[in-house]
């Protein structure tokens, strides 16, 4: 691993790489769509995303190389006395980066990016699946606190 890793706002052009990630794994092959005639859902995402005051998409860099992408998200509430709190998801490395701490440094990075927001609590969800990355998050000092539940529409 050369050079320090980076992480900043995701841009338009980095759909692509943002895709390459989320379609390298063994679920999401399953569920993206990478052709090119699934690229206008993509686009129209990151348009949601991008005129959004509360969620911010992350590319982490390598030299200059997209390595890592996350989506962190500010909720404000009222419960827990006003908390603010940071939700991190759609967290993927490129699988030719795994393995070298390079997770670990992203989201360190956004845990730091949550404190400087003010927040009290950085918060996050997995498929239940995903048994390393569950051992991975505990490593970090997150503990699964709760059960989730969804419903698709």
């Amino acid at each position: 691993m050369s050079g320090a890793l980076t992480v900043r706002e995701a841009a338009r052009e980095d759909i692509p790489a943002i895709l390459d990630m989320l379609v390298d794994d063994d679920l999401g092959k399953t569920r993206e769509d990478a052709s090119e005639a699934g690229r206008g859902i993509y686009d129209a995402a990151f348009d949601r995303i991008a005129a959004s005051d509360n969620v911010s998409l992350k590319i982490a860099e390598l030299g200059g190389e997209p390595v890592g992408t996350f989506l962190l998200i500010v909720i404000p509430g009222l419960a827990l006395k006003g908390m603010l709190r940071v939700e991190i998801e759609q967290v993927r490395i490129a699988s030719t980066h795994r393995g070298k701490g390079l997770g670990r440094k992203m989201i360190g990075w956004a845990v730091g990016e949550a404190r400087r927001l003010g927040a009290g609590m950085v918060q996050l969800t997995m498929n239940k699946s995903r048994t390393q990355s569950h051992r991975f998050y505990e490593s970090l000092g997150f503990t699964a606190s709760h059960e989730g539940f969804k419903l698709y529409l």
